[in-house]
């Protein structure tokens, strides 16, 4: 479990865990459906500049890209389906966070938002 504390309140998340390079790669690749709450936490273990693509992934997905210290660095919304495109974090994150396309904006998460949950060290 992991939580979003944005302008609009405290959200969380019900995660798998994607900690090595076989569960990062597959992700959410093949899968029909991501329920709302629900999404998929990238853990690169250090803080690293990283890109994703949505290569055999059905599930329009919004990418949120973490840093260490759990602040929101940049955020992908409405990922395009199987598409081969980068998508890159634009500067060194700690985790990416997966969760169905539309999330951020009904929550109104943003960059800058702080991410908590046991990999970032601050109480979660």
């Amino acid at each position: 479990m992991i939580e979003i504390v944005s302008k609009t309140g405290v959200h969380a998340f019900s995660v798998e865990l994607a900690t090595d390079d076989a569960e990062r790669e597959r992700g959410l690749m093949f899968r029909k459906e991501l329920p709302e709450g629900h999404g998929m936490l990238f853990d690169f273990h250090e803080d690293q500049p990283v890109a994703f693509w949505m290569h055999n992934t059905y599930i329009s997905l919004d990418m949120i890209f973490i840093r260490g210290d759990g602040r929101i660095l940049s955020i992908a919304e409405n990922t395009e389906p199987l598409s081969d495109r980068n998508i890159p974090s634009d500067g060194p994150v700690r985790a990416v966070l997966e969760v169905v396309a539309g999330t951020v904006h009904k929550l109104g998460i943003a960059p800058g938002d702080r991410v908590t949950g046991a990999i970032f060290g601050n109480g979660g």
